[in-house]
C-alpha cells in the first residue's frame, strides 16, 4: 500500500481536478437552449422514449435492473491487466492507486470507442434515431461507471454505490452551480457518515438526472439530427461525452479510495495512543 505521504499527495492531485470542475465556463449560460426549442419540434414518441427510460432509472437504483454490469467478467479483466489474483471485491482493494488510475484510463479508452460506434448509428436516421441514441448512451454511462466503481473496490450491487454513480453521472453533466452541490452531498460519501436514506434524498428525484443530462448536450445533439451527416457528430458527440463521465466517476472514486485508505492507517495509530 502508498504511505500517508503518497495518499495526501495523491488526493491533493485529485482535489485540484475537482476545484477546476467548479470554474464557470463561457458556454455553460446558453448550453441548454437548443434542446429547450427543439423540444417543442420533437415528435412525441422521442418524448415517450425518454419517459420510459426514465422509469428503467428508477428501477437502477433500487435494484439494478438489466443495467447492473457483471461483476465475475470485471474481475477477470482487472486480474489479467494487473496480473494479481482477483477474486472479490477484497482483493482488489488491495491493488495499488497507480494500478487503478491505469485501469481506469483502459476502461475510459474502450468505452469511449464503444460510445463512438453507437452514436454513428444512431446518427444515420438523424432526428429518429436519436430516439434510439440517448437511452443506449445512458447504459454505456452507467456500465462505465459501475466499472470504476468496482475498479476502485466498491461494489454497484449496494443501493448505496448506485446511488453515488448516479451523483457521478449528475456531476458530470452539471453546471457550475450543479457541480458545487452535488460535491457537497458527496461530503456524506468521503466522511464515511450518511445512511442509504438520507443520501437517496438528497438526489432530488432520479427523474433530474435524466432531463438535466439531456439538456446538458442538446447543444451537441443538434447537428446529429440531420440525416446522414448525424453519423460524424453522433460519433464525436457521444465519444466526447463518455470520455466525461469516466473522467468524473474516476476522479471522484479515486478520492474515496485515497481517503478510505487513509483512515485505515489513522484508525490503528489512533488505537495506540
Amino acid at each position: 500500500m502508498e504511505t500517508k505521504q503518497e495518499l495526501q499527495t495523491a488526493l491533493e492531485e485529485t482535489d485540484l481536478w475537482i476545484e477546476d470542475q467548479k470554474k464557470a465556463w463561457f458556454w455553460e449560460k446558453w448550453t441548454r437552449l437548443p434542446f429547450k426549442l427543439l423540444d417543442k419540434i420533437t415528435p412525441e414518441f422521442v418524448h415517450k422514449k425518454v419517459g420510459a427510460f426514465l422509469d428503467e432509472m428508477g428501477s437502477y437504483i433500487q435494484n439494478g435492473g438489466k443495467y447492473l454490469t457483471s461483476q465475475k467478467m470485471v474481475y477477470k479483466s482487472i486480474e489479467k491487466k494487473s496480473g494479481s489474483p482477483i477474486n472479490s471485491i477484497e482483493d482488489i482493494t488491495k491493488l495499488r492507486l497507480e494500478e487503478m488510475d491505469m485501469l481506469s484510463k483502459d476502461l475510459a479508452g474502450s468505452r469511449r470507442k464503444a460510445a463512438a460506434v453507437q452514436g454513428a448509428t444512431t446518427g444515420i436516421g438523424g432526428l429518429f434515431t436519436l430516439s434510439i441514441d440517448i437511452p443506449a448512451l445512458l447504459g454505456i454511462s452507467l456500465k462505465t461507471l459501475q466499472e470504476i466503481a468496482l475498479i476502485h473496490g466498491y461494489d454497484p450491487n449496494e443501493k448505496k454505490e448506485r446511488i453515488f454513480i448516479i451523483k457521478c453521472l449528475q456531476f458530470a453533466s452539471a453546471d457550475i452551480v450543479g457541480k458545487r452541490a452535488i460535491l457537497d452531498n458527496l461530503a456524506a460519501y468521503y466522511d464515511g457518515e450518511g445512511s442509504t436514506n438520507e443520501i437517496m434524498a438528497q438526489i432530488q428525484g432520479w427523474r433530474e438526472v435524466v432531463y438535466t443530462y439531456r439538456d446538458q448536450f442538446g447543444w451537441k445533439k443538434l447537428f446529429q439530427m440531420v440525416p446522414v451527416a448525424g453519423i460524424v457528430f453522433g460519433a464525436f458527440t457521444n465519444r466526447a461525452m463518455i470520455s466525461d463521465i469516466a473522467e468524473a466517476g474516476s476522479f471522484l472514486y479515486r478520492k474515496r479510495r485515497i481517503i478510505d485508505r487513509m483512515r485505515s492507517i489513522e484508525e490503528p495509530q489512533s488505537a495506540k495512543s
